[in-house]
């Protein structure tokens, strides 16, 4: 996809009926220069501080050990963070996003009236450093999420460029429309790359390239991926995910382990 942010855009205030068809056949859709500079400043403010005073809740490279990652925590790499989790409670900036109407409005004509935010799942600061990060297979978030509908929307925000070089998202359009055998994926659940079934729809796929600020709104059922960082400089990004009012989470299970923040629009 084309990366370039017109300096002259003003961001809408809602999506465009071209936005929503967009996202209703592909199950993606890039909004431009959605977050200005103060917010990601001060956001970037926040997670350099907490990545140099590793703040828990981290989730380490090394935890999960995927294509690229450390061994172990005490291997050589090992205290590379992934992300940092619970972003939400680290600094009020990422309220103000949560609240911040071009955002908020956009989920509104996605997921009705009244927006939920789940502590449980993203909420968080993806960090991909450039020595140890990690590959991650094609997988939709809902394989390890608990609701009653796969419903949910996520919102990625970035914070400086997100390239091709440096581990951008891989998405598979139209995947959020799909229903699969269970047989096509691993153990974890995540898409098998050695069938040929599943190579004719991998070849489908698109690069989000994102410049900063730029938030790419993805349904949580659309296939996704990315490689490591192959550059000399960290890729910070913000990720929470949304769903409307009466998708509750299923007792019992990690979705429902946090509250949820109930977001009503203006």
């Amino acid at each position: 996809m084309a990366c370039g942010v017109d300096s002259q855009v003003v961001v809408g205030p809602e999506f465009t009926s071209e936005d929503l068809a967009r996202f209703e056949a592909d199950g993606f859709v890039v909004v431009r220069g959605l977050a200005d500079a103060s917010t990601r400043a001060r956001m970037l403010d926040v997670t350099r501080d907490n990545l140099q005073r590793l703040v828990e809740p981290i989730e380490f490279e090394a935890d999960l050990r995927y294509p690229g990652a450390p061994a172990e925590r005490s291997a050589t790499g090992g205290k590379t963070v992934r992300r940092l989790k619970q972003a939400h409670s680290r600094d009020f900036v990422f309220t103000e996003w949560l609240q911040y109407p071009p955002l908020l409005n956009r989920m509104r004509q996605i997921l009705g009236d009244t927006v939920v935010c789940p502590l449980a799942h993203h909420n968080c600061i993806m960090t991909k450093e450039p020595a140890f990060s990690s590959d991650t297979g094609w997988h939709q978030d809902v394989r390890y999420w608990s609701f009653e509908s796969p419903e949910l929307v996520n919102a990625w925000l970035a914070l400086g460029e997100e390239r091709i070089d440096n581990g951008c998202l891989q998405v598979i359009p139209g995947t959020h429309r799909m229903t699969f055998d269970r047989s096509r994926f691993d153990d974890e659940l995540f898409f098998r790359t050695d069938l040929p079934e599943n190579e004719e729809l991998i070849a489908r796929r698109q690069y989000v390239e994102l410049q900063p600020g730029d938030v790419l709104f993805f349904h949580a059922r659309i296939f996704h991926s990315a490689t490591r960082n192959r550059t000399d400089q960290s890729k910070y990004s913000v990720v929470f995910t949304f769903h409307g009012a009466g998708n509750n989470p299923i007792p019992g299970t990690r979705s429902a382990s946090l509250p949820e923040l109930i977001l009503h629009g203006a």
